[in-house]
């Protein structure tokens, strides 16, 4: 790919201009040297395939700091693959921690809805208000029983 404005950049990337700039703060892309003469930032056809990682490390969980970590691994000529699979890794154990927990809202919540009296009582009877005042965490609440969809 030859040299590109920001719009063609963010075009050929899928995102907008906007993401392209923040990206630039971040420190993830490098923001071209405005030229003396032309009023138009020229990024190099690398910029495109840069912003694509970052998105799709993005849609993997990862976070900006993490992604520019996996950035440096790749500008290190001494890294070597085994430092990337330990990021994804510990990606993927933080998934599971979150996947697990996520359960436990859902089974929290099927309870609530379960003990919950519904239409026609007055929402000062209501249990799940009661559960929410009571300062105990929904999470923490959940009945021993196996989950069914």
């Amino acid at each position: 790919m030859s040299e590109m404005t920001i719009g063609k950049v963010a075009r050929k990337a899928g995102v907008g201009v906007e993401t392209i700039r923040f990206y630039e703060r971040r420190g993830l892309i490098e923001q071209p040297l405005k030229p003396e003469f032309s009023g138009f930032r020229v990024y190099p056809g690398e910029a495109v395939r840069r912003i694509r990682f970052i998105r799709q490390a993005q849609e993997l969980g990862f976070s900006l700091k993490e992604i520019a970590e996996l950035q440096a691994l790749r500008a290190d000529a001494s890294a070597d693959s085994g430092r990337v699979r330990e990021h994804a890794r510990a990606k993927l154990e933080d998934v599971d921690r979150k996947m697990a927990r996520l359960k436990r809202i859902r089974l929290a919540l099927k309870d609530l809805i379960a003990a919950c009296p519904g239409e026609g009582t007055p929402l000062r009877a209501c249990s799940i208000m009661d559960a929410l005042e009571g300062g105990e965490k929904a999470e923490k609440r959940p009945k021993q029983r196996k989950e069914t969809k």
